[in-house]
């Protein structure tokens, strides 16, 4: 099994440690600390070693921060976790701050003395990030102060090492081009733009510019590593070598020890390009001549090739079979006789079962009653839910297949369902199915249609604390940027784009509901003026569940869509399951109208 249900953190570790952080500060001439959940390639999951915001505080939500001074400390978190930090951290020793809402520097003003230094460790933090902070304390006699080494780390005893797993080949089969023609189609930009080299940082462009893929960070097959990419095409890869022990180095790619990397950032002649939204500052700092632009495998990453394309929808129909014999199994259990974690070992034990499972894309959010109504809720041995009558049970999971990556969000009746709460599923499922079949011009963003997605809540007074949707790499990172489905995302949607399609609603100590779908950024056919015009193409097949539909709700297009939806599921995935779970997709896919 990939998943693990004990525990990793407690709250009453967090005292304690926090007074050892406090000591060493103290010792250090500092008045605080900032603790982000972040790495110095500034992805979304950290391994082991990095979990430092974890150990100190017991939350392990995948966003969030802490801002420790010696009389109080606050943990930042979003909508997300609101419940889940109070249920995770001491709250005598921690104080839970909503964020964005209350900003670090806000809190900073609120609560540290004027004169105080604030140290943080620049490999950990980006120069947007600090510029933000130092923006919001002008004027306040309070100050940012890069650290030569972690004082967290000084006190983190058992801290494990480093990440180093080992390094595979993504076929070019899949990926669709080369390395070296990616590189030099950069190299190129690198060029026009008037700079000699540009530097790469974050974890899952390495993977892709070099067409690797690795296994530093669970559920993420991303690649731990810096790079210096130059205008010639050369590249400079900062990386232990024993990680690349089955990859074969060609002539243009030189590798040092991870070590070498700061000095050589010294050593760099004439303008060089960094991400000031991803880079650390540390790289800022060692700059000569930085100059600030976007990291350029960005784009590239989010607009998939069409083997990548190709090799993500081949992915979801195995994956979409997998789920059938889940849901069929579900409806023939005794359902109160099972657990949370019951269900996220037997799905997991369907997807194994495909022969193709590298690993799960996140650790599988199985939910019922309350615990569905927190968003990224990680099931334990502690806080383990029996089903129970008149419950909703989520379950939002993924897989890591060799070509693509999943990501798919059921909700399911146990037993019969009030009213109240199925009318709140019809008004999430017209969100998820306003997105699915929605169209437009080009240069519309995720901020212009993710109102869409909300609409139909809005009407009951609902609405939720996440964005609707996010980018999804091509056998890469379950989460990436830099398209969103979300209000303050403005960035244009281009075909090839993939992204989740996921309204939800959740009610605090009661229940919770979501549906996902994920969909990629397509043309469309021509209608009406001849400007170019896009819209989405679901790629995940799979029923929805029509039991818990108040179908007086739904407008007659509405449930023209859903049955031609599952006419599609069924025509893809009849033929890939048993013969018990074709006669439940049967009935599961039979038209709503």
């Amino acid at each position: 099994m990939f998943q693990s249900f004990t525990a990793s953190t407690s709250p009453d570790q967090g005292a304690p440690r926090l007074e050892l952080l406090r000591a060493e500060l103290a010792a250090r001439g500092i008045d605080g600390f900032l603790v982000p959940r972040a790495d110095a390639h500034q992805g979304e999951y950290v391994s082991p070693h990095d979990e430092r915001l974890s150990w100190l505080t017991g939350f392990t939500g995948s966003a969030g921060f802490c801002v420790v001074l010696q009389q109080v400390a606050g943990v930042f978190i979003d909508g997300r976790y609101t419940i889940q930090v109070r249920d995770q951290i001491d709250l005598a020793a921690y104080q839970p701050v909503p964020w964005p809402q209350t900003s670090a520097a806000d809190w900073l003003i609120q609560h540290a003395h004027s004169g105080a230094v604030i140290g943080f460790d620049p490999w950990l933090h980006t120069p947007d990030e600090i510029a933000k902070i130092e923006d919001g304390l002008r004027g306040h006699g309070i100050t940012l102060q890069a650290l030569d080494s972690n004082p967290l780390d000084a006190v983190w005893a058992d801290q494990p090492a480093p990440a180093q797993g080992r390094v595979r080949a993504h076929p070019l089969t899949l990926a669709g081009r080369s390395s070296a023609e990616k590189r030099a189609e950069i190299a190129a930009q690198l060029q026009h733009s008037g700079v000699t080299a540009t530097v790469i940082t974050l974890a899952d462009s390495l993977a892709w510019l070099m067409n690797w893929r690795g296994a530093d960070i669970t559920r993420n097959p991303v690649v731990q590593g810096f790079a210096i990419l130059h205008s010639d095409a050369q590249i400079d890869l900062f990386i232990d070598a024993a990680k690349l022990t089955d990859i074969i180095i060609e002539p243009d790619v030189t590798l040092h020890a991870p070590e070498a990397f700061a000095p050589a950032l010294h050593a760099l002649d004439g303008p060089v390009q960094f991400d000031p939204a991803t880079a650390p500052v540390a790289v800022k700092t060692a700059l000569s001549q930085g100059v600030e632009g976007a990291d350029p495998c960005l784009m590239g990453k989010a607009i998939k090739h069409p083997a990548e394309l190709a090799g993500m929808r081949a992915a979801h129909l195995r994956d979409g079979a997998a789920m059938v014999e889940f849901l069929a199994w579900y409806d023939a259990q005794d359902l109160t006789t099972l657990s949370e974690i019951d269900m996220a070992q037997r799905l997991e034990s369907f997807r194994a079962a495909t022969g193709e499972l590298l690993d799960l894309s996140f650790d599988t959010i199985s939910s019922t009653g309350p615990n569905a109504a927190i968003n990224h809720y990680r099931v334990t041995e502690d806080s383990n839910r029996m089903l129970q009558n008149g419950d909703l049970f989520l379950i939002d999971s993924g897989g890591q297949y060799p070509d693509g990556t999943t990501d798919i969000t059921r909700t399911l009746p146990v037993g019969v369902v009030a009213r109240n709460r199925r009318a709140a599923y019809t008004r999430v499922l017209q969100g998820m199915i306003a997105i699915s079949r929605a169209r437009f011009p080009r240069g519309v963003a995720g901020g212009h249609l993710d109102a869409l997605a909300r609409y139909p809540l809005w009407l009951d007074g609902l609405d939720f604390d996440h964005g609707t949707g996010h980018g999804v790499g091509a056998a890469l990172s379950v989460h990436e940027g830099p398209m969103r489905l979300s209000r303050v995302s403005m960035l244009p949607f281009e075909p090839g784009m993939i992204l989740s399609n996921e309204p939800g609603y959740y009610r605090p100590k009661a229940f919770g509901i979501r549906i996902e779908n994920l969909i990629v950024v397509q043309e469309a056919a021509p209608l009406g003026e001849s400007r170019p015009w896009l819209d989405f193409e679901t790629i995940t097949f799979c029923p929805i569940d029509k039991r818990l539909i108040l179908q007086q709700l739904m407008t007659a297009d509405e449930v023209a869509w859903l049955d031609a939806y599952h006419a599609q599921v069924w025509e893809n995935l009849n033929a890939r399951v048993s013969e018990t779970a074709r006669t439940w997709l049967q009935q599961a896919c039979a038209p709503l109208g």
